[in-house]
C-alpha cells in the first residue's frame, strides 16, 4: 500500500475499546440491528392489530324476521309460487284456492336454495337434487323432511305479513295450525 491508502484506511476504521473496526463492518452491523428492531416492531404491530380485529368480528347484517309482503289483491293467481320474496327474505308465497301459505327457501338437506320450476310443478335443489312440490313436501332426493313454513297473518293496514321467527313444520303437524296460513 501506499501512502494514501495507508491514510484512506485508517480514516475508515474507529477505534473502538481498544479495537479498530472498519466503518463497513460497523455499518453492516447496523444493518443487521436495524434490520432485527423492523422485524420486531412490525410484529408487535401486526400482532396488536390482530388482537383489535379481534375484538371487532364480522356482523352478518340480516334481513328483519316480520316483513309486509303487500296485499292478498295482489295474489290472485291459483296454484302461483310468488318468488319475489325469494332473494331478499327467503320466502316463497303460495296461493292455493282456499289460502296462501309462506315457505323458507333452505332445503332441509343442507341449506342449499332450492329453484322453482314452474313447467315442472317442483322445487328442485341444485346441490344435492331434492324435490319438493308445491305444498313443500320432499318427494326426491337426500332431504329428509318437507320444507318449513313461515307464520303468516294479516296486519292491522289490510296487508299480509310474513313472520320468520316463528317455524311450522310438517311432520310435526303444525302446517295445520291456523297462523301456518292465510285462508282467502
Amino acid at each position: 500500500m501506499d501512502g494514501g491508502e495507508v491514510e484512506m484506511a485508517q480514516k475508515e476504521s474507529i477505534e473502538a475499546e481498544g479495537e479498530k473496526i472498519s466503518r463497513r463492518a460497523l455499518l453492516r452491523g447496523v444493518s443487521w440491528l436495524g434490520a432485527g428492531w423492523a422485524i420486531f416492531v412490525g410484529s408487535c404491530v401486526a400482532g396488536t392489530a390482530a388482537l383489535v380485529r379481534f375484538f371487532f368480528p364480522n356482523v352478518l347484517f340480516e334481513p328483519p324476521s316480520l316483513f309486509t309482503a303487500g296485499y292478498i289483491s295482489e295474489y290472485t293467481e291459483i296454484g302461483a309460487v310468488y318468488t319475489q320474496w325469494k332473494q331478499k327474505y327467503g320466502v316463497w308465497l303460495v296461493r292455493e284456492v282456499d289460502r296462501i301459505y309462506a315457505l323458507s327457501t333452505a332445503c332441509t338437506h343442507l341449506g342449499c336454495t332450492p329453484n322453482w320450476l314452474p313447467t315442472e310443478q317442483k322445487f328442485k335443489c341444485p346441490c344435492h337434487g331434492s324435490g319438493f312440490h308445491k305444498s313443500g313436501i320432499n318427494f326426491e332426493g337426500p332431504a329428509p323432511r318437507p320444507l318449513e313454513r313461515f307464520r303468516i297473518l294479516i296486519a292491522d293496514d289490510g296487508q299480509i305479513q310474513v313472520d320468520k321467527s316463528k317455524l311450522f313444520k310438517q311432520e310435526k303437524r303444525e302446517w295445520e295450525l291456523p297462523e301456518s296460513y292465510l285462508l282467502v
